[in-house]
């Protein structure tokens, strides 16, 4: 394993991972069908996605080409595909299995895989009216990686606005419209989540809210 495919925040990772599972163990068959937060998107399908943080990499690298670099639409059909092949009781076995192994897939940052599934747990929890606490400590080096990275676009989506996080020393972008939330709020935002707009404030939410249609 070489430094370029190791996570940053490996145990945080590992932890939010598990706990995920955790909540995935509770859940009746008929919550396994909820749509989630990802468009088109099924709990189910978004469990068996994170199953995949450790997996197939090679695979899903070939599809992305031969779908011309189309890979949001790969990750998407592979999702769906795992989904059906395994039942709900296989994908959190899969989900645990891997949850501590400090893998990324190749293209991506050291953070992306702690972002990943900080939001993939709000995908799945919020539609449930299930808690899931996002402990500010891991969320708030997420939001950073999210607002920096060039894959998230986050930068650009939000040009002009100024976010400012109300439980933590965190400010980012500029402009008179400001944005003012809990860092996980801001995560949420940042990530393309219309969920998180009830949970801010000021007078650029109205703004943020059209960014993200």
């Amino acid at each position: 394993m070489t430094p370029f495919t190791r996570v940053a925040m490996a145990p945080d990772v590992e932890a939010e991972r598990l706990e995920l599972a955790d909540l995935l163990d509770t859940l009746a068959d008929h919550e396994w069908r909820t749509p989630s937060l990802c468009a088109g998107w099924t709990v189910r399908d978004v469990a068996a996605h994170l199953t995949l943080a450790d997996r197939k990499f090679t695979a899903t690298l070939l599809r992305g080409i031969r779908a011309r670099g189309d890979f949001d639409r790969v990750t998407a059909e592979m999702a769906r595909e795992r989904a059906l092949r395994h039942t709900p009781a296989d994908l959190v076995a899969q989900i645990r299995e891997t949850a501590g192994r400090p893998r990324r897939f190749p293209m991506s940052g050291p953070l992306d895989p702690l972002a990943d599934i900080l939001v993939h747990a709000q995908d799945i929890a919020r539609p449930l009216g299930r808690e899931h606490p996002m402990p500010i400590e891991r969320t708030l080096p997420a939001l950073q990686h999210v607002w920096t990275s060039l894959f998230y676009g986050t930068r650009k989506r939000f040009a002009g606005l100024r976010l400012v996080a109300t439980d933590a020393d965190w400010t980012a972008g500029d402009g008179p419209q400001e944005v003012r939330g809990p860092t996980a709020a801001l995560l949420l935002l940042a990530t393309g989540r219309p969920t998180a707009l009830p949970d801010l404030t000021g007078n650029g939410v109205t703004e943020s809210a059209t960014r993200l249609k």
